[in-house]
């Protein structure tokens, strides 16, 4: 199991137990437009890729790990490596904290911080990216804030609610 520690939060694989919170989190619609899901997901659907989580980053070409507090245990988010390249040593890497109350407190850096230095030190990955919508300010500064820079624009790449929006791709070498 993979377990990395913080100083407030530590980064878990996913566990059987993690169902209802992976429910409500790919369940909740105000965040659709930043995962790019288009419709719900059933217990049953989770409940099997909770089976299959057991498969590593070269089986699966992801890695989903589980964001909890140190001192209480409990989950606030998934952090993410997908598209997981071995050939070109790279991955996409995405993020989430869910509740409104746990954001804007340092969980979302902590946790960038322990996956790149994951992904670097022990996958020996030369590169991480991320597609950010061009408007997600939060984001934008969480990432650019560790050295991923702005590569290109991908103009009316997402239909969110009838609007096409901007994507931006960002990039960090190592």
């Amino acid at each position: 199991m993979i377990t990395l520690k913080g100083e407030n939060i530590y980064l878990r694989a996913l566990e059987p137990e993690d169902l209802e919170f992976v429910y409500a989190v790919e369940n909740d619609e105000s965040i659709w437009n930043v995962s790019n899901t288009q419709t719900p997901y059933s217990r049953f659907l989770i409940r099997q890729y909770l089976e299959n989580a057991h498969q590593d980053i070269y089986e699966a070409k992801q890695l989903r790990l589980v964001i909890c507090r140190n001192d209480n245990f409990s989950a606030i988010g998934l952090i993410d490596l997908f598209d997981y390249d071995p050939r070109n040593n790279r991955a996409g890497i995405g993020i989430l904290i869910q509740d409104n109350e746990n954001r804007g407190q340092g969980v979302g850096s902590e946790a960038l911080q322990l996956l790149i230095n994951y992904a670097f030190t022990h996958l020996n990955l030369h590169q991480l990216y991320a597609n950010i919508d061009a408007e997600n300010e939060i984001s934008l500064k969480l990432f650019t804030t560790f050295g991923f820079q702005l590569i290109g624009t991908k103009k009316q790449w997402n239909l969110v609610n009838a609007v096409y929006k901007d994507e931006s791709l960002y990039q960090l070498l190592r």
